[in-house]
């Protein structure tokens, strides 16, 4: 049985082009923290073509999260950004990577149309 993290980080692998970031590039390493054990995943987009690994390498922004949170936001249950700005996760380098980033995590199914709707190109593309 595969955790809500695995499943997302798997799924957003087998994309591998998100017309959402076309005009993005950057890398994003996440740090999922369990106890004393530390999961990574490291996530490369290339003008919307995206890569996936697990390596634990210098990345242009780094997000770090309980694996806890990670698990709800990966589910669609919280959201990344509220989750920062209530200082739950923590977050350093470029931070607008993770602004554009956060259009590829799942919502609340409330939410889901309209940002949907509304995710056009936006100041920080």
């Amino acid at each position: 049985m595969t955790s809500p993290i695995e499943e997302f980080f798997a799924q957003l692998g087998r994309r591998r082009h998100e017309p959402l970031l076309a005009k993005a590039s950057g890398t994003v390493r996440f740090e999922i923290a369990q106890g004393l054990c530390t999961e990574h995943w490291y996530v490369r987009v290339d003008r919307g073509d995206l890569t996936v690994s697990r390596e634990n390498i210098e990345a242009d922004a780094v997000v770090r999260a309980s694996r806890e949170l990670f698990d709800r936001v990966a589910s669609g249950e919280e959201y990344i950004l509220a989750a920062l700005l209530r200082g739950e996760v923590s977050a350093e380098g470029r931070l607008p990577l993770l602004v554009l980033f956060e259009r590829l995590l799942p919502g609340p199914e409330a939410a889901r149309g309209q940002r949907l709707a509304t995710s056009g190109e936006g100041p920080l593309s």
